[in-house]
């Protein structure tokens, strides 16, 4: 099983976006668990101090679990369809990786050497999204990359 973790920066407050993002997180637990993937996990780390991405990239390190793929969450990242998204995921299911990490950044983004560690670093477009839109369009993208691999149409979801 891969387990997917969605590092972050900040704490997201009750609303109508935590709420999707726990929808997306509750659906992909349950298809991914069809095609090895899962459980999810959100992991909100929150820069008391406001250090900057130095500080904030070593509060990420430090959540990292030990073993996993990394994958930096930044505009000036790879862009990727869906199916090659779900693609990627397999490959690193079907490679016995045990822990996938998506690290999304603070206000200012991801520091430049954590970035540079990374396997994959994925752009959601060329334009700049509040880090809660963020979160939840890496959710349903997650899901989506689910229902995908496990052969299931996504809109009956």
């Amino acid at each position: 099983m891969l387990r997917i973790y969605i590092l972050a920066i900040g704490k997201l407050r009750h609303g109508p976006e935590c709420e999707l993002l726990k929808h997306y997180l509750s659906q992909f637990d349950k298809v991914g668990r069809v095609s090895g993937l899962g459980p999810s996990k959100l992991v909100e780390i929150v820069d008391k101090k406001s250090g900057g991405q130095e500080i904030e990239a070593g509060l990420l390190r430090n959540a990292i679990p030990s073993s996993s793929t990394l994958c930096v969450l930044d505009e000036r990242g790879r862009a990727m369809t869906s199916p090659e998204f779900a693609t990627w995921i397999g490959r690193l299911r079907d490679g016995g990786i045990a822990n996938l990490a998506m690290l999304i950044g603070g206000a200012g983004g991801i520091d430049s050497k954590l970035r540079s560690e990374a396997d994959l670093v994925l752009s959601l477009g060329p334009m700049v999204w509040p880090h809660i839109l963020v979160r939840v369009m890496l959710a349903e993208q997650i899901f989506r990359a689910a229902s995908i691999l496990a052969r299931k149409p996504y809109h009956r979801h």
